[in-house]
């Protein structure tokens, strides 16, 4: 790694960050977009939400309704990045439009759980699927076996885990040597999976078409089969069990569509950040959002409702394709997910250190997190996100009526939907703040359809988060107290 240097962070006559070596274009901003939301949601998420739904029909009207959210979201924060194109984007956004508080919540919430706990949850999937190349890889195969702490909970060090691990530290290193490295591996990776997306598209809608499923799913697409309850007694066969359900199954596709706002964080990097970054997000948000949609109509053109909603371990693309390549889809569908995982954790890892870079900068974060190496990349940022992603793929859940191990991460996952989905809310209503409280800034780009777009949003996220505290407590109530914690962390670092 490059030795350290003590940058001084400076602001140009344009209002842009001077200490940053600006290498992002166009097109290396849209891969950051698309390469962050595309790891392995898409290839997983449809089943647990066709069992929610009940019909073909309905998830694809909730993969829909994602779609309407991710890109009114990315059109709105596209006004917030032209206004304040800074290192830090999202955190940088809350802070101005209400509070250094509100930033720094978010910042902490980003740090603790949404950034790294997705980091460590993106690094096991890919090294679930090296499992499907290489047994050895397994997450039963203990190089350390689980040592329990608590009833409910236990450490262990398996293969599988230990594959993560490296994962993570080695786009960790690479990171810090420099932009020029996390952004070729960044584009190769994002193009080679964004490829392997459309072939799976190409090959469920040609050679896997199935008359039969196609028939069922197409012909008859809104009754509801089979759906799985809610809660007791609720379920997608009523008209209200069926809204509740849509907004339940959201959790999955808004989760595998998420991280779109990572650009934000890189915009002392981008060049022209105020018209690259409101275009890359614009850009890769709606190319994302179509691959989803048509990925979910390959997979009703090839498979039964039935063997969606049951594709062994939720695998639903592996199913796909192993109806179109008996015997050598799992294989195939294991190198592409280990393609997508692998650039997605590259996208998350390089962007996430430059929003605690911000934080840092403000005193608000560990001073050393506020200085750039000699490659001019925040390197004690990376370091100390990657040990502590690391951290999370450790912790094992146990549930001791059946013996089955969980992952930690996997339930703080599910904590910060809900906290996540708080802050795109916040982000999202600071456009209609700021143009009442700086009505006079420079706005080169204007969020589209405003306030329609930004106001649909907002109450579109305000629903499906309301029926996610009422149905889903166990997975959304700790996601505010996690958030909730961050307060007193904030006066310790204010006071300090």
């Amino acid at each position: 790694m490059a030795n350290r240097q003590d940058t001084v962070h400076t602001i140009d006559a344009t209002g842009l960050d001077t200490e940053f070596r600006r290498g992002l274009g166009l097109f290396d901003s849209t891969m950051v977009v698309i390469g962050s939301m595309i790891g392995s949601g898409i290839f997983i998420v449809s089943a647990d939400m066709s069992r929610q739904l009940g019909s073909p029909g309905w998830l694809l009207v909730a993969w829909v309704v994602t779609g309407v959210l991710t890109v009114s979201a990315a059109l709105s924060y596209g006004e917030l990045a032209a206004m304040m194109p800074r290192a830090g984007g999202q955190y940088v956004y809350l802070r101005e439009a209400f509070s250094p508080v509100s930033g720094f919540l978010y910042g902490w919430t980003l740090f603790l759980v949404i950034q790294t706990g997705t980091i460590a949850a993106v690094a096991v999937a890919f090294a679930r699927f090296s499992g499907v190349l290489w047994p050895v890889i397994a997450e039963d195969r203990y190089l350390i076996a689980p040592v329990h702490i608590t009833t409910g909970y236990a450490v262990s060090l398996s293969t599988a885990q230990l594959v993560g691990i490296a994962l993570i530290a080695l786009l960790t290193y690479t990171n810090t040597r420099g932009l020029q490295y996390g952004k070729v591996v960044q584009n190769i990776f994002t193009t080679a999976k964004t490829g392997a997306l459309l072939a799976l598209i190409a090959l469920g809608l040609t050679l896997g078409w199935n008359g039969a499923a196609a028939g069922a799913n197409f012909g008859d697409p809104w009754t509801v089969r089979n759906a799985s309850e809610i809660v007791s007694g609720l379920s997608a066969v009523t008209a209200f069990g069926l809204f509740v359900a849509i907004c339940v199954a959201q959790t999955g596709s808004l989760f595998a569509s998420d991280a779109w706002n990572n650009i934000t964080f890189t915009a002392g990097e981008v060049r022209d950040p105020r018209r690259n970054i409101p275009l890359s997000l614009a850009l890769g948000t709606g190319t994302v959002i179509a691959i989803y949609l048509l990925a979910n109509v390959a997979y009703l053109a090839t498979l039964p409702l039935e063997a969606i909603q049951h594709a062994p371990s939720d695998r639903v693309a592996t199913a796909t394709l192993e109806a179109v390549f008996p015997g050598l889809g799992a294989v195939l569908m294991a190198v592409a997910i280990m393609i997508s995982t692998f650039g997605c954790n590259n996208g998350l890892i390089l962007a996430g250190a430059r929003a605690y870079y911000a934080m840092a900068r403000d005193g608000l974060f560990f001073k050393n997190v506020g200085r750039l190496n000699g490659a001019l990349v925040p390197a004690a940022g990376l370091i100390l996100q990657g040990v502590w992603a690391a951290i999370l793929v450790l912790p094992r859940t146990y549930d001791p009526a059946t013996g089955a191990y969980g992952n930690l991460y996997s339930n703080l996952l599910d904590y910060v939907i809900s906290a996540a989905l708080i802050f795109y809310i916040l982000t999202i209503a600071g456009v209609f703040r700021l143009r009442r409280t700086r009505p006079d800034a420079a706005r080169p780009y204007r969020a589209f359809g405003y306030p329609v777009v930004p106001g649909l949003y907002i109450i579109g996220a305000t629903i499906i988060l309301a029926v996610l505290f009422a149905y889903r407590p166990a997975t959304t109530w700790p996601g505010l107290a996690i958030v909730l914690l961050g307060v007193p962390v904030y006066l310790v670092w204010r006071k300090r």
